[in-house]
């Protein structure tokens, strides 16, 4: 009984550290794979070449993990140390310097490289067989549908108590013997007229109305642009990071587009398309490769040959989201004061093959973002000079859990966007 009670200590032991090690590596995976987007997925993907090598196996091709710690956090730093492998790898690359991480930690590098690990091999199946077909999208809800459904049945019935009407009125006047008096064509009744009248009336008012709201708003607009640029390719497939092309997001107004410059970062390595076929909203089948040739022809770069980024041309975009002049919009006042996520007024555009407007963009649509949207206090520097609403928080003069909106720090105030 005792090597049996012994044995038993030593198997669930041995289950529990198991156990633990592998929560331990899928937590450390998920931290990762948020990390990586971040920081490494602009330059690196982990089974095949970018403007850098490809990650799987890293942690092999390092004599010492410290080493490894040590270059990705400076590089620049580490090259001077003369390590062997670190100097091949940078003549390797053209002597592209590595952009430096002095701010992740060891256990933040120990996240990814867990992440590294847990990605299966070029060709393998991923876990769980493949992905079911995506749900479709939810049907918008058209309630000038239902409106117009709404005024047909008022009408009907409308028409219906009209007519039990006048055949009540009928029988009451033959019972009380007043002589029936010759009905008046339909054409020329005027109660008919009236009626017809105030429903054309209210009909018309409502479309004027709707046509009238909707000048100058451009939901859905989806151009054509002078090369295909898929949003899902780039920020859902590789998942670069939004901030690595409009790098204007946390700092101005503008979001800015990228330079050709910028684009030929990863297209000086990657030179042709080799994932998912590219279909156009129309059906049309895009060839991947064919659009990188039309980059090139844009950067004045010919392969195999050395770059003369001088020669580059800019790229004729066309512009989708456009407000009206008078409206002031800044994109660091949201993203980065605000924390707004991108998705929140451009839609899912990790999933977009050609980029369209999915909001309307109106004003009654960004106040009520406005009055619905809480303000994001936590860790935030920006809103510091609001202590009163801390301090209220905290007393529990406001209820915490309904939080405070935007509208309560002035976010509808007219001159915060037309000054």
């Amino acid at each position: 009984m005792t090597i049996l009670r012994s044995l038993t200590k030593i198997l669930s032991i041995f289950l529990f550290i198991t156990l633990s090690t592998s929560i331990g590596n899928q937590v450390n995976a998920q931290d990762g794979k948020a990390l990586f987007s971040q920081n490494c997925a602009s330059c690196h993907a982990v089974n095949k070449k970018l403007t850098g090598p490809a990650l799987a196996g890293v942690e092999d091709r390092w004599p010492e993990k410290k080493n490894l710690y040590a270059w990705i956090k400076n590089s620049a730093a580490f090259l001077k140390t003369g390590d062997p492998y670190a100097n091949n790898l940078y003549n390797e690359y053209n002597k592209t310097a590595m952009n430096l991480f002095p701010n992740l930690t060891d256990a933040d590098i120990d996240a990814i490289l867990a992440y590294i690990k847990s990605v299966p091999a070029a060709g393998a199946a991923p876990a769980g067989g493949a992905a079911g077909a995506a749900a479709p999208a939810e049907s918008e809800s058209d309630s000038t549908l239902v409106f117009g459904i709404l005024t047909l049945i008022l009408a009907v019935v409308s028409l219906i108590l009209l007519q039990v009407n006048s055949n009540l009125k009928k029988l009451s006047d033959d019972k009380a013997g007043i002589p029936a008096v010759e009905p008046v064509p339909f054409y020329r009744n005027k109660a008919y007229i009236a009626f017809i009248a105030i429903i054309l009336f209210i009909a018309g008012g409502y479309m004027t109305t709707v046509g009238a709201m909707n000048l100058g708003r451009s939901k859905n607009y989806q151009p054509e642009q002078p090369i295909y640029y898929s949003h899902k390719v780039h920020a859902g497939v590789n998942q670069i990071n939004c901030q690595y092309c409009h790098i204007g997001t946390y700092q101005g107004k503008q979001a800015t587009l990228p330079s050709v410059n910028v684009c030929m970062n990863c297209h000086m390595a990657i030179n042709e398309y080799k994932g998912e076929p590219l279909v156009r909203e129309n059906g049309d089948v895009v060839d991947g490769t064919a659009e990188i040739k039309k980059l090139y022809k844009y950067a004045g770069y010919t392969e195999g040959q050395p770059w003369d980024a001088s020669k580059a041309q800019p790229i004729e975009w066309v512009r989708i989201h456009n407000l009206p002049d008078h409206v002031y919009f800044n994109h660091a006042q949201h993203v980065n004061a605000g924390q707004v996520a991108c998705q929140e007024c451009h839609g899912e555009i990790q999933k977009m093959g050609e980029v369209k407007q999915q909001n309307d963009l109106s004003m009654g649509w960004c106040v009520n973002c406005h009055r619905q949207t809480k303000v994001q206090f936590k860790d935030n520097g920006f809103y510091s000079i609001y202590e009163k609403f801390h301090a209220d928080i905290k007393s529990g003069k406001i209820d915490s859990t309904k939080g405070i909106t935007v509208e309560k720090i002035g976010g509808t105030e007219c001159q915060k966007c037309h000054y």
